[in-house]
């Protein structure tokens, strides 16, 4: 029997990446700038509706660094973040000296608490700090609630940070996600919906802004013939090589939404008769997820005892790699000292909560593995 590894998420060449990439050597553009830099950041423009600038960055973390730079974030502001996210959505706040403000999950989305952000932000200004901005993130690909994010974030003026690094080709009520904060945030790290192997982008909402975001990512160098620099400038510039596996991936990005998509239905028919797990799911047709990841929840009172601990291992014993769902960032090591409002949400769902393989890639053999396991462990 094939025993080959199933991975969580692995990258999923479309086959004309090496096209790109042989340009860019035929021409000796192996820099962080050149055709495929500029084409990618076009292809993207394109793809988000021409609703947004798009600056291409070495990943989805310097975006979101320099998005909070271009929030006028600074030491000893205050930011809040979703809680339930990759460490990456907070270590930037932690960058720049500011304080990271932690909230809970909503239970339909799994993304950030519009209740629990109002009463954040009330209360951190009672006590005389009125947070800069918010960080918001779509978990999974399933866009976070974003009219009731945006109305309280705008009754107090305070920015909204979108990280859609997990939402490429996710959308809500027909809108691209990337385009609905006041600085978005993409990721093409090698295990996302398309990979540039490492990489990301900053979205903005004027060419003034791409521009400033593209010259701290380019060390902040002056406009001189020499080099002198007036501000903290950063290497965060996706190289063109990187740029031109771009390319080649935007040309089958909305094929691996529709196949991660299948890979969401897929897990919903094989959990469909299984008393006690849940497939993370849209609320409504207002949303549009690419199911980045397929996650599921499991009530141990309901399939006697089953965990998403004892499914996890039974995976792994197959050499199936699954996840357990990102732990809240308030419950981190480094981040638990800080602030956090909500309930137990976030943390409820990281303790009953598993990613279950959902690559573009997999094939029908794989899923035929995948749904054995599954039917063994209970039935």
């Amino acid at each position: 029997m094939n025993n080959s590894k199933i991975w969580l998420s692995s990258p999923h060449m479309g086959g004309t990446e090496q096209k790109f990439i042989q340009e860019a050597f035929d021409a000796n553009w192996v820099a962080p700038l050149g055709p495929n830099v500029n084409g990618l950041e076009n292809d993207l423009e394109v793809y988000l509706d021409n609703q947004a600038y798009v600056g291409a960055l070495s990943s989805g973390t310097a975006a979101i660094h320099l998005g909070l730079i271009l929030l006028g974030v600074k030491a000893g502001d205050e930011v809040i973040c979703q809680s339930m996210t990759f460490s990456a959505s907070a270590n930037p706040i932690l960058y720049l000296g500011a304080t990271p403000i932690f909230i809970d999950s909503e239970e339909q989305t799994w993304n950030l608490c519009p209740i629990a952000l109002e009463k954040a932000i009330q209360d951190r200004m009672n006590n005389g700090k009125k947070p800069k901005a918010v960080i918001a993130v779509h978990l999974y690909g399933v866009p976070y609630q974003i009219e009731s994010i945006r109305e309280v974030a705008d009754k107090y003026s305070i920015p909204i940070l979108e990280d859609s690094a997990e939402a490429l080709g996710s959308s809500y009520k027909g809108q691209k996600c990337g385009t609905f904060g006041d600085i978005g945030v993409l990721s093409f790290n090698g295990n996302k919906i398309i990979t540039t192997s490492g990489g990301g982008a900053i979205v903005t909402k004027t060419a003034a802004q791409k521009d400033k975001a593209v010259f701290y990512a380019t060390q902040s160098r002056d406009n001189a013939p020499h080099y002198q620099h007036s501000h903290i400038g950063y290497n965060y510039r996706m190289s063109n090589i990187c740029a031109g596996i771009g390319r080649g991936q935007m040309e089958v990005l909305d094929k691996h939404v529709a196949l991660r998509r299948q890979m969401h239905d897929f897990y919903v028919a094989v959990f469909s008769s299984i008393e006690g797990v849940e497939v993370f799911s849209t609320p409504n047709d207002d949303y549009f997820a690419n199911y980045w990841l397929s996650a599921i929840t499991i009530d141990a009172t309901k399939t006697k005892g089953i965990t998403a601990e004892t499914l996890r291992l039974a995976l792994e014993a197959e050499n199936i790699e699954s996840r357990p769902l990102w732990k809240p960032m308030h419950l981190q090591p480094i981040f638990e000292k800080y602030p956090y409002y909500g309930k137990k949400v976030s943390e409820e769902l990281f303790d009953n909560g598993l990613c279950l393989p959902s690559g573009s890639n997999l094939t029908e053999e794989d899923r035929k593995r995948i749904k054995k396991v599954i039917e063994l462990l209970f039935n």
